[in-house]
């Protein structure tokens, strides 16, 4: 087995980001990747304009890939903000605004995986009462992904990047799967495993693939130390993605790393192209 035995697809809110937005789609396909996914990309908009959103989907359709990820609104990302889900007031009122133009942009490019990151702890607000509004707004985006034939992703991220993040391990994210999960007897939450965020937190790598495995939707990676490619770090990715494929993970794997200095388009050379 191998990276060449998995399904590779680029995350264009983090690769290729030299390029104006809509040149990444085809950017991607000239690297030879048949698959890309996206954080929201209209940071300070949940609703944008359909012309906005229309754009997008053409600049996808011209280049020729399949959209396989899509977060809903998450504020301001990369920046301060991890979503806003749980966050009392106008934020969360956006999460709410963005769900169905969110699941209805995915279903229009046949995209069947949505992100929902759970958002930052707010001072002064008891941490109960917004992991009861996440449930809330969680449960609501997971019908809307039902409706479309589509997985709620639930996202561990790192501690050291993410301090004010409640769900920085794997049991906790898995813990809020299941809750959705039990709200809405929908069974469509599933875990996004990222390594590189379990990685910088500690975790046993093999044991959380041991135990989720079944309960993960999708899977990311970026090498640890750095963010950067396979290769640059000291992460056994290669070995990882072949203990999730043994363990019934056949899913894409998003490409979710920092190109560095270089172009992005120079930051494959770790994968054959004939993988991609």
């Amino acid at each position: 087995m191998g990276f060449a035995d998995q399904r590779f697809n680029v995350n264009l809110s983090i690769l290729f980001t030299e390029l104006p937005l809509l040149e990444r789609p085809a950017a991607a396909a000239a690297a030879g990747f048949t698959a890309v996914e996206l954080w929201w990309p209209w940071v300070d908009s949940a609703t944008p304009e359909q012309s906005e959103l229309d754009a997008l989907k053409k600049a996808i359709e011209d280049a020729g890939v399949q959209l396989t990820g899509l977060n809903f609104y998450a504020g301001q990302l990369p920046g301060p903000d991890r979503g806003a889900l749980s966050i009392p007031g106008e934020e969360s009122e956006r999460f709410r605004a963005n769900i169905d133009v969110a699941a209805d942009f995915a279903a229009s490019l046949g995209c069947k995986a949505l992100n929902a990151l759970y958002g930052n702890r707010v001072e002064g607000v008891d941490p109960a009462e917004q992991d009861a509004l996440a449930l809330e707004n969680l449960a609501l985006a997971a019908r809307a992904a039902d409706r479309i034939g589509a997985i709620l992703l639930v996202e561990a991220l790192n501690r050291p990047e993410s301090p004010l993040y409640p769900l920085v391990s794997a049991p906790a994210a898995i813990e809020v799967v299941d809750k959705v999960n039990e709200a809405t007897g929908l069974g469509n939450a599933k875990f996004l495993m990222d390594l590189y965020h379990l990685s910088m937190n500690g975790e046993d790598l093999p044991s959380v693939i041991e135990q989720y495995a079944a309960k993960t939707g999708h899977v990311q990676i970026a090498d640890n130390p750095g963010r950067g490619a396979p290769g640059t770090g000291s992460l056994p990715l290669e070995e990882l993605l072949d203990q999730l494929k043994k363990a019934g993970y056949d899913g894409w794997v998003g490409l979710e790393y920092k190109a560095g200095d270089r172009p992005s388009a120079e930051a494959f050379e770790w994968l054959p192209r004939a993988a991609r």
